[in-house]
């Protein structure tokens, strides 16, 4: 998050720069079986974000050092393409791809019911095509999609979102400007069926007040972004 300054992205009448209102979603579609080699896979589209994940597994857990006798493990590889901002990236992974990639692990662990494949492992590959802001949690919830669409048993899916604060107003699911020059930021990871959380993170400063509206968007827009991912694998998920 950087400090807004004179930039200004809530006009008089309450509305954003992309005219939406301060607790409205991006536009989202979402497509399963969009890789055909793979067991399991999703393209969402998310604003101007586009991340396509495919799932591998479950399979032998090769080298043998990272095997769980009693469960399986989810190997996650969060890449940005280098094309996928206006500022070419450098190929390959960093600290960043690598934070990112731990964090969706840690998150999917929670709801896939690893015990079910032990010495197992099942590989997610997370490939961010276009970026606009908010591509942990759109990487997040499509690997959740993808591994629904593998048949993978879990709990839950995990639908992710991020509110935050901008021109000392929250708002719901932050666009690129608003991710740049807004004052906070809070992307959450939520099981719609439970209201539980699986990953919570944070950067700048809300009050007690603020915090409390950013978290009722971000459960909110799970719900609706909830809808859509079962209406995808509805119409596409492999049985």
């Amino acid at each position: 998050m950087g400090g807004y300054g004179d930039v200004q992205m809530i006009d008089e009448n309450g509305l954003r720069m992309d005219g939406r209102k301060p607790g409205d979603v991006r536009p989202i579609t979402i497509e399963t079986g969009v890789v055909p080699v793979a067991d399991g896979s999703c393209r969402m589209v998310w604003g101007t974000n586009e991340a396509i994940v495919a799932v591998y597994g479950p399979m032998e857990a090769h080298p043998r050092k990272i095997q769980k006798q009693d469960r399986a493990v989810i190997d996650v590889a969060y890449n940005m393409a280098p094309f996928s901002t206006t500022d070419r990236i450098r190929p390959g992974f960093n600290r960043r791809s690598r934070e990112i990639s731990k964090v969706t692990q840690d998150a999917l662990e929670s709801v896939v019911l690893l015990e079910l494949y032990p010495r197992s492992k099942i590989r997610v590959s997370i490939e961010i095509i276009s970026a606009e802001a908010g591509t942990r949690c759109v990487g997040l919830t499509a690997a959740s999609v993808a591994l629904a669409d593998a048949g993978i048993p879990m709990t839950d899916l995990v639908v992710s979102v991020a509110s935050g604060k901008v021109n000392d107003v929250v708002v719901c699911d932050l666009n690129k400007e608003e991710d740049n020059y807004g004052e906070a930021d809070l992307p959450m990871g939520i099981l719609p069926n439970t209201g539980e959380l699986v990953f919570l993170q944070m950067d700048g400063d809300l009050s007690p007040e603020e915090f409390k509206q950013a978290w009722d968007y971000n459960v909110e827009a799970a719900l609706q972004v909830h809808k859509l991912m079962v209406e995808a694998l509805k119409g596409g998920a492999k049985q």
